[in-house]
């Protein structure tokens, strides 16, 4: 009997194949090599933190509290009681967080504006000293070759602003804020988001009191302070023109509930677009189209907000650019009813990471992408949020190797360059996060960050997904 050795068997099966038209096998001892999947040029790569997450320094040079001061030192709120008041001390070793950034590659780091730090009580006279750390912050960020991409509000408010977002006067002194920030930093700063995540501090801070102040009021409260947050954006969005230098582009930054169809057939997918607009009509939906459904005002019913004047208008203010921040999908099917979809029920095996809510669905960026896109067309679309948590243990040698982030983020990154390949007009991509940081209620039991931060001394140690993160800047691709 013949015996062929295994470099000759490959070769007899890979002609064999080839003669049948079928794909030809690797010979034994060839690896393969996958094209990686590139990205437009000029795609920008970055990291996003908030202010009250990383900078610490609660009571430096002038900063007012904030609610989120109030809230974490209130016994039984957040985990183990901890607090925001030192975070990763960010305020005072920014320049290592730049650093940081420049080793990455980075051309743009989004990051958050303490409103307190600025104006201590909300409004009034400014505290200078406030405004001059972020000047300090961004002309090193300008002197690294890293644009800056600004959000004026991330959930941590003034706590001396009576009524909160309760208050419709609230909303005024954030447009003065705005209006403010935009005549101190425009001649720097090209990029501003007004707010982040309408839903975390209105229905997660008033409804569910998950989030300060942690509150549980009625419905027709809870969506008259969703809209006096929308009419915050919107006045924001006019005061940051109307004091900016030329050149400066306003969005915002929003999670809107992400609906992927269930199976990618014509009437799945038409069924998850209907249910993204709907099911967003609360905050996403009415700022793109400065109006409420029909859907959503027949749903609330006398619980719907009341709404002044031009509010709505103000609402819909045009912007420059969208920011998605997206983490987990919904999944929507078609279906009989009137409005067309029917929202699936996502199963108890469905796989998550370290946090129970961040449920793993790589495609969701993708569909968060085409929807935004097919239903408002907007100018330009940036993921301002995308990451997850992991339970990051160091190795012996001070090695972090958190393969499961490299693992999700590689998915994810995967789906962002598939719209991306299809003409979306997705422009950047900022990865949430920099570094370790307060994870508000859940403190600091969550890492999200691909440098590690060891909160007892403050230093921060790379991870694996930071050199991962670092090979795809470089490639301008994910492989």
């Amino acid at each position: 009997m013949n015996r062929f050795t295994r470099r000759e068997f490959a070769k007899a099966i890979g002609a064999a194949g080839a003669a049948a038209g079928a794909p030809v096998p690797l010979a034994f001892g060839q690896s393969p090599v996958a094209k990686p999947l590139g990205f437009p040029p000029n795609f920008l790569w970055g990291c996003a933190t908030s202010s009250y997450q990383i900078e610490g320094a609660v009571a430096a040079e002038g900063r007012g509290p904030s609610n989120w001061d109030v809230f974490a030192h209130t016994p039984g709120k957040t985990h183990r009681g901890e607090t925001g008041d030192i975070a990763a001390d960010s305020y005072h070793l920014y320049k290592e967080d730049v650093k940081l950034l420049k080793e990455l590659g980075a051309k743009t780091y989004r990051f958050s504006l303490s409103w307190s730090r600025i104006f201590p009580v909300g409004r009034g006279t400014p505290n200078e000293a406030g405004l001059a750390y972020y000047q300090r912050l961004i002309d090193e960020l300008l002197k690294n070759g890293i644009e800056p991409y600004v959000t004026l509000f991330h959930w941590d408010l003034p706590q001396a602003l009576a009524g909160g977002w309760q208050s419709r006067d609230t909303s005024k002194a954030f447009a003065d804020y705005a209006g403010y920030v935009a005549r101190k930093l425009s001649d720097r700063v090209r990029h501003f988001m007004t707010t982040n995540e309408f839903v975390c501090f209105t229905d997660l801070s008033y409804q569910i009191g998950q989030f300060a102040p942690g509150l549980k009021l009625p419905a027709a409260e809870v969506n008259q302070i969703r809209h006096h947050g929308l009419l915050a954006h919107g006045l924001g969005v006019q005061a940051i023109r109307a004091n900016s230098s030329s050149g400066t582009q306003v969005g915002l930054a929003e999670n809107p509930k992400v609906y992927v169809p269930v199976i990618e057939t014509a009437e799945h997918i038409e069924a998850a677009k209907r249910a993204f607009r709907e099911e967003n009509a609360a905050f996403l939906t009415a700022v793109m189209e400065g109006r409420y459904t029909d859907g959503y005002l027949q749903r609330e019913g006398a619980n719907q907000p009341k709404v002044e004047g031009d509010d709505l208008k103000i609402i819909g203010s045009p912007l420059d650019f969208v920011g998605l921040n997206v983490y987990q999908p919904e999944y929507a099917r078609a279906d009989a009813r009137a409005s067309g979809y029917a929202v699936a029920r996502r199963p108890t095996s469905f796989p998550h990471m370290a946090s129970p809510w961040l449920f793993i669905g790589p495609e969701v960026i993708y569909w968060a992408i085409r929807h935004t896109s097919d239903l408002w067309k907007p100018h330009a679309l940036y993921i301002t949020e995308n990451g997850c948590s992991c339970e990051d243990f160091r190795e012996p040698d001070g090695r972090i190797e958190d393969t499961d982030r490299v693992m999700f983020l590689r998915s994810y990154l995967t789906h962002l360059q598939r719209a991306a390949a299809e003409g979306y007009a997705i422009k950047g991509y900022f990865l949430w996060s920099l570094i370790d940081n307060f994870e508000w209620a859940d403190g600091y039991s969550k890492r999200f960050g691909i440098h590690y931060v060891d909160f007892k001394t403050r230093t921060r140690t790379r991870k694996l997904s930071a050199d991962w993160y670092r090979e795809v800047i470089l490639r301008n691709a994910v492989a």
